[in-house]
């Protein structure tokens, strides 16, 4: 990022308009057939744990993190993750990840889940969840189902269905 001034800053209610339009620009109307996205129509993301990037006042890039558990155990969804077209390949992505896990694990968070490429989010400390410990609603590619654990041995003997977590939403 040393050629732009990149901001990261905690998600707003007043961003929600722009980065649906960022998600429609990137990611178009399949999107919503997704397992994740399946997920995400029953259970609000965390404002505190959802970032956006932004070069001056232009919205380049967002994060969002929303409560699930995996069987009995709380976790968190990360995504969907997008940055402008233009701005891909300068760090804004990786920016957007790095904050969203420091600020997940400074509020005593263990797990992360995604659905994404390994090749990219691995760099992050995610790893692909062994086949059959757990499962999501509608279609999924389950060698892109990824864990992060943010304390070590977070995610050992959890196993399960991925949900919202119900007692966080609104």
């Amino acid at each position: 990022m040393s050629d732009l001034s990149l901001t990261i800053l905690a998600e707003t209610a007043n961003d929600a308009q722009a980065i649906e339009r960022l998600h429609e620009r990137t990611f178009g109307p399949g999107r919503f057939v997704l397992s994740a996205y399946r997920i995400r129509e029953h259970v609000d993301h965390l404002l505190d744990l959802s970032f956006t990037a932004r070069i001056g006042t232009l919205l380049v890039g967002s994060v969002r993190q929303l409560p699930v558990v995996v069987g009995e155990t709380k976790a968190l969804l990360l995504g969907p993750l997008t940055v402008e077209p233009p701005f891909r390949s300068r760090g804004v992505g990786r920016a957007l990840l790095e904050r969203a896990l420091h600020d997940a694990k400074a509020k005593g968070h263990r797990l992360v889940l995604l659905v994404g490429d390994e090749a990219y989010y691995s760099r992050a400390g995610f790893k692909t969840v062994p086949q059959g410990r757990a499962t999501m609603p509608g279609p999924v590619d389950y060698s892109r189902l990824l864990v992060a654990e943010l304390v070590d041995g977070a995610f050992n003997g959890v196993s399960g269905a991925i949900r919202p977590d119900w007692a966080s939403a609104k």
